[in-house]
C-alpha cells in the first residue's frame, strides 16, 4: 500500500502543478529534491511571483525510520519506526478576490519491533479560505468535495465537514480559518472500510480538487481590486500564518521529525502584515466574512 499511495501521490502532483502552470500563464513551478538524513526525503515544487500566483507549493514526501521521542510519546509506543508519505499543497493567489486553498492526502504506517506493521492509516482533506467570499463560489467548493465523498459513503461529507470546521479553528481567535472544506484522520481497516476501501476514497478527494478550485479562480483572477482590498488581504494571511505555526499538527508533525523546514514553512505566504486592534467597517464585505467566520456554515 505504502508503495502504491507514493506512485499515486508522484502522480498526482505533476497533474496538479501541471494545470496551475497553465492557469497562472507566467511563472512555473521550481522544483527541489531532498534527501532526509534519517531515512526518505521528498520533491518539492514551488511557484512564485506569478501572474495568478504569488506564492504556492505542491510537495510530496516519504520519510521513515525511528519514531522521534516527542512522536513516541504522542502515538504512547516505546520503540517503533514509521513510514509516513502524502502530498500538501498551498497556494496563495495575488488577487484578493481569489481564495487561499490547502489540501493534503496522506498515509500512515506504524511497525513493531519485528518490522510488521501493527497501524496503518489514511488521513488528509481540503479547503478553502477567501478574503472576499462569493458564495457561489464556496457552494461550488463544497458541492465537488460531498460529489467525491458520496461516491463512497453518504456519511462522509457531513462527518467529515464537520469536522474540518473543527480542526481549522482559529481558538485564540475564536474564529475559523476559512469557509472549510473536508478533514479527515485515522482512517484505519473497520469492518465496513478495509484500507483498500480508503485508498479508493483518499484517491477519489485527490482526484477532484483540480474541480474544487480551478474554476473559481480562473472565475476571479482578473477581477479588479484596490490597496485597501489588498491590505485586507494580508491581514488576514496573518490568521493563516497563525493557525499554521500554533495549532496546525501536520507543521508540529514535521518539526518534531526533524523535516525539511523550507517544505514545512512553505505554506507560508510571501507578504502579511498585522495591524494592531484592525476592525473593518461597519456593514463591509469585510465585516461580512468575519462574520461567516464566526461559526461553522452550511454551504450545500
Amino acid at each position: 500500500m505504502k508503495d502504491k499511495f507514493y506512485a499515486y501521490i508522484e502522480q498526482l502532483q505533476d497533474t496538479i502543478t501541471a494545470k496551475l502552470q497553465e492557469v497562472d500563464g507566467k511563472a512555473t513551478f521550481k522544483e527541489d529534491i531532498w534527501v532526509r538524513p534519517e531515512g526518505g526525503g521528498g520533491r518539492t515544487r514551488v511557484i512564485e511571483d506569478g501572474a495568478v500566483f504569488e506564492k504556492g507549493g505542491v510537495n510530496i514526501s516519504g520519510v521513515h525510520g525511528e519514531l522521534p521521542d516527542s512522536m513516541k510519546a504522542y502515538f504512547k509506543v516505546e520503540d517503533a519506526n514509521f513510514f509516513a508519505c502524502g502530498l500538501s499543497l498551498v497556494l496563495h493567489p495575488k488577487n484578493p478576490m481569489v481564495p487561499t486553498v490547502h489540501a493534503n492526502w496522506r498515509y500512515f504506517e506504524l511497525y513493531g519491533k519485528d518490522g510488521e506493521i501493527v497501524d496503518q492509516w489514511f488521513g488528509g482533506g481540503q479547503d478553502l479560505t477567501p478574503y472576499y467570499l462569493f458564495d457561489e463560489d464556496a457552494k461550488h467548493f463544497h458541492e465537488v468535495c460531498k460529489s467525491a465523498c458520496d461516491k463512497h459513503n453518504d456519511t462522509f461529507y457531513n462527518t467529515y465537514k464537520k469536522r474540518c470546521d473543527e480542526y481549522f479553528w482559529n481558538t485564540h481567535r475564536n474564529e475559523a480559518r476559512g469557509i472549510g472544506g473536508l478533514f479527515f484522520d485515522y482512517c484505519k481497516a473497520i469492518e465496513t472500510t478495509d484500507i483498500p476501501d480508503w485508498y479508493n476514497f483518499v484517491t477519489e478527494v485527490g482526484n477532484s480538487f483540480l474541480n474544487s478550485y480551478v474554476p473559481i479562480v480562473i472565475k476571479r483572477k482578473d477581477f479588479e481590486y484596490t490597496k485597501e482590498q489588498r491590505d485586507w488581504q494580508e491581514i488576514r494571511r496573518g490568521r493563516y500564518v497563525e493557525f499554521n505555526l500554533v495549532h496546525d499538527k501536520g507543521t508540529l508533525f514535521g518539526l518534531k521529525t526533524n523535516g525539511r523546514i523550507e517544505s514545512i514553512l512553505m505554506s507560508l505566504p510571501p507578504h502579511v502584515q498585522w495591524v494592531y486592534d484592525h476592525q473593518p467597517e461597519e456593514g463591509s464585505e469585510e465585516e461580512r466574512l468575519l462574520n461567516i467566520l464566526s461559526a461553522p456554515k452550511e454551504w450545500v
